[in-house]
């Protein structure tokens, strides 16, 4: 079975997200446990976090993401704002494991301006080396589209910093986001693009550590290092490439997401529609 779905609103509590995840036709998806613009991380309610359990076990809805944060930094040199960025990431990693999701969603940061990339990584590296990720629930690095000093452009940078956290294939993995790739020179509109950017993906991080995707066309042109995420088809990747990736076979069963737009005429539904439909083989 294909797992595609959008990532939901939990407003009235977590539970709503599985309906709101089924109304759209989604079979996987993704949340915010906590505002993504304050530090502030609340325990999800017991009552909530078993409602949630039970239902989306009904609805079959898996696998699901908590995307961290924006405000988190691990690669900053800033102390403070490390420290921060840690307490909440553990505090958001402690909801997703509670919850029982499988997958928390990270980008990794951007390194000081006036220090190096490496620095940066290194700092990365570091900061998840010290993060207590339960049995069950996996890490997973998105790349960036690299825009200032953000990090994780690359495939390579990513493999880094999986390696140098000593976590382990069973902790830490990598979500793909596609307006980041394009718009970060991985020439996915393209099929010699596709095919060189999935083979670059195996070799540095391998396609087993690929655990979810993130669908997002794009507003800003290839390789310009911007980040505006544009409807599946009518961005600058286009629907002819969004055929071609989804019908991939290295990619047909990762787990996908959109985080695409909300417009007055086209939503998550109708996002999630035309990609279903670009799917040669059924998705349910």
């Amino acid at each position: 079975m294909i797992r595609i779905g959008a990532h939901v609103s939990i407003a009235g509590g977590i539970s709503k997200a599985i309906e709101r995840e089924r109304e759209i036709g989604g079979n996987c998806g993704q949340i915010f446990v906590s505002s993504p613009r304050a530090w502030a991380v609340a325990e999800p309610p017991p009552q909530e976090v078993e409602m949630f359990k039970e239902q989306r076990e009904r609805a079959d809805q898996r696998p699901y993401a908590v995307h961290s944060k924006y405000l988190i930094n691990l690669g900053s040199d800033d102390e403070n704002a490390a420290s921060k960025s840690i307490e909440a990431l553990q505090r958001e990693l402690d909801a997703t494991s509670r919850l029982g999701i499988e997958f928390l969603v990270l980008h990794p940061g951007a390194f000081t301006s006036g220090k190096g990339r490496e620095d940066g990584i290194d700092n990365v590296s570091r900061r998840l080396s010290s993060l207590d990720i339960k049995k069950g629930t996996k890490l997973l690095l998105e790349n960036t589209s690299g825009r200032g000093t953000t990090l994780g452009r690359t495939f390579s940078e990513l493999s880094l910093m999986m390696d140098s956290s000593g976590l382990g294939p069973k902790r830490i993995g990598i979500c793909l986001d596609t307006c980041h790739a394009f718009c970060g020179g991985y020439a996915i509109h393209e099929a010699a693009g596709l095919e060189a950017a999935i083979k670059e993906l195996d070799a540095e991080v391998g396609l087993g550590n690929l655990c979810m995707m993130h669908l997002n066309d794009s507003v800003y042109p290839f390789d310009s290092r911007g980040d505006q995420h544009q409807h599946i088809g009518l961005g600058e990747i286009g629907e002819k490439a969004f055929k071609a990736l989804l019908n991939h076979e290295s990619l047909l069963d990762v787990p996908k997401v959109l985080e695409t737009p909300v417009s007055e005429d086209k939503g998550f539904e109708w996002n999630l529609r035309k990609a279903i439909s670009l799917i040669e083989r059924s998705p349910h």
